[in-house]
């Protein structure tokens, strides 16, 4: 997965598609009166939502210059700045609505067509009066997966660069600014409360969990201490960095993660053990709003139900098929498939050396992969990416695995994360799709591929939709199949077809929780049994579900629609259809909702037809 903790800003998205779209009649002074209006509103807001946010800035590699003076401030999340916000953004959107959408462009048109639908379905949001943080559904402002603490001890240690005495000067006025922005998340999430919006009893428990992980480390041991201590050392910066950053975490930002620990604990006893966002105020809608943003799609919670038991069944008669031939024959398919996770052949020692070896041998794999990609696509990344361990004081609540975008100026590579809590979580057979699907040809080579994407837009290239995203993560695991990965490597197979089957299932979690009102525990024994994956790793993963609501069903929706556009190309050119264009086209469009991506395929499609 993406990690959605910026949302918007998240996939580093190209919309350019000069060779995908027909050209439209249209007079060029209106062209121009267009596109000028198009140009001016998108840089308005890039202007109001990246280049005033000073994590963003520094996310994109853009702390710098003109804008050094960000790097030493975090972004203000107070309720005032969301409102204000809000109010900016529907002028904005007001704007987009005026111009004239067929006088665009083919290029443009597409950039207009996304940034409606997002900002349709971002206001869809308002009418809640709980979460709202961000751009996305998730309504709980602070969580397991959501808010300040889970996010910026490792924002700072791993984005924010110090290769100065001055960036280690701004490290620290961050690390001060942190309990404000603690505070402020403190006081949302109590309105939160007051609005009805108090999260499941296991989520408080998960989300106190890993407060105290914070609090409770020894401050000169902490994350935020001793990322400066070990980065001003590697770079001989002289300083009593160590001893700063330690007083700053003990006298402030200790306390402030207290308090926020204490206004959530207080709400404890009478939290309600009911998973999905249906028991919240207008709750039903909440979950509409959910599918639609993540998904970009009209699917109803039904049918996401009865979509995703379908595509179970085909799934597990396909792996039924490849458990035979390894000679496992007895029971289900889930039971069979954890027999095989847990055979030793297939574990990692749960140690320091074996997670050392984790990470080697994921390594070798993406080397390999890089050897295949020129045989499938025509543009291949200049952007490394480097596999890391989740951080161990958010690796109780965090995902499995999840994927951060490289720096635009190519300052800070991308980077897949694991979550290495406990090395039974990750059957080898389980891993290589892994890493197809966060890294290459997944989501690093996608993003990446956007980034590098000269003369588009600075929206365009942070503008990102999770069912473009995580459909095209997806479709790469499969795309990596066809390559042959796994013809010496039967076992490794049925792990990659274990993941379509994972993704199916969450098609069912996800209505379950939200539209069918099941509990917690009956979606976590549908998954281990029809996954027969472990229970930790499958409660970490309902509990995601839990507090953001139709994300996890954009997996396979996407999915569906790529497969789906392949499909029809290959119908309609026949013996002309190259893969490598096909894979060129789509990554092109990046960043576009699914209708979008259909539109722009379509067009690419007849253009082929045509020769043109």
């Amino acid at each position: 997965m993406i990690d959605r903790r910026r949302l918007m800003f998240t996939a580093a998205a190209g919309a350019g598609l000069a060779a995908c779209g027909q050209a439209l009649a249209q007079t060029p002074a209106a062209a121009a009166s267009a596109s000028a209006a198009l140009t001016a509103l998108m840089n308005g807001i890039v202007q109001t939502f990246l280049l005033s946010s000073p994590e963003t800035l520094t996310s994109l590699g853009m702390d710098k210059g003109p804008m050094a003076a960000m790097k030493s401030r975090l972004d203000d999340r107070s309720q005032a700045k969301i409102d204000a916000d809000r109010a900016v953004f529907r002028g904005q959107m007001d704007q987009l609505k005026a111009i004239d959408r067929a006088a665009l462009p083919a290029t443009e048109g597409v950039y207009h067509d996304a940034l409606s639908f997002f900002g349709e379905t971002q206001m869809m949001g308002d009418r809640f009066p709980y979460g709202g943080g961000g751009f996305g559904p998730a309504p709980y402002t602070v969580s397991q997966l959501t808010g300040s603490y889970q996010g910026l001890p490792d924002f700072l240690d791993t984005q924010h660069a110090i290769e100065t005495a001055e960036d280690a000067e701004a490290y620290l006025s961050r690390i001060a600014a942190f309990p404000t922005a603690l505070d402020q998340e403190t006081a949302r999430m109590q309105a939160d409360f007051a609005a009805g919006a108090v999260p499941p009893d296991f989520i408080i428990d998960k989300t106190l969990l890993q407060l105290a992980n914070l609090y409770d480390t020894p401050a000169d041991r902490m994350v935020l201490t001793s990322s400066i201590v070990r980065r001003t050392g590697e770079k001989n910066i002289a300083g009593d960095w160590g001893a700063r950053a330690r007083r700053i975490v003990e006298g402030e930002v200790y306390p402030a993660l207290r308090r926020q620990a204490d206004a959530m604990r207080a709400r404890r006893a009478g939290a309600t053990h009911d998973a999905g966002v249906w028991r919240l105020p207008d709750g039903e809608a909440y979950y509409d709003w959910g599918i639609r943003s993540y998904t970009t799609s009209t699917l109803s919670g039904a049918e996401i139900h009865a979509l995703g038991l379908q595509q179970v069944a085909e799934l597990s008669a396909r792996a039924d098929v490849l458990l035979k031939a390894q000679g496992l024959s007895q029971g289900t398919v889930g039971e069979r498939i954890s027999a095989l996770g847990k055979d030793p052949s297939q574990l990692y020692p749960n140690t320091d050396a074996g997670k050392e070896q984790l990470l080697a041998d994921l390594n070798a794999q993406m080397a390999e992969m890089a050897t295949r990609l020129p045989q499938y696509f025509g543009r291949i990344p200049a952007a490394p990416v480097e596999i890391r361990r989740v951080p161990t004081f958010i690796e109780a609540g965090a995902p499995g695995g999840y994927y951060n975008s490289p720096a635009l100026d190519g300052s800070r590579p991308g980077a897949y994360y694991i979550n290495l809590r406990d090395t039974a979580e990750w059957p080898r057979m389980q891993l290589p799709t892994l890493t197809y699907h966060e890294a290459s040809p997944g989501h690093h080579h996608q993003i990446a591929l956007q980034q590098e994407q000269p003369g588009r837009p600075l929206l365009m290239q942070v503008l990102g939709f999770s069912a473009y995203s995580e459909g095209w993560a997806l479709y790469s695991e499969q795309l990596a199949d066809e390559m042959g990965v796994y013809e010496s490597n039967p076992i490794g197979q049925i792990g990659y077809l274990q993941s379509l089957l994972f993704r199916a299932t969450r098609l069912v979690a996800d209505s379950g929780l939200h539209h069918k009102r099941w509990s917690r525990e009956q979606t976590i024994r549908y998954m281990v049994e029809t996954l027969g994956d472990s229970e930790t790793a499958v409660t970490t993963e309902v509990e995601r579900y839990c507090v953001w609501p139709g994300q996890a069903s954009s997996y396979k929706v996407g999915h569906n629609k790529w497969i789906e556009l392949r499909a029809r190309a290959q119908a309609a050119l026949g013996d002309r259809f190259d893969i490598k264009a096909f894979h060129d086209a789509g990554m092109n469009a990046g960043g576009v909702p699914l209708t979008v991506l259909d539109k722009i395929m379509t067009d690419w499609i007849a253009s082929q037809r045509a020769g043109t």
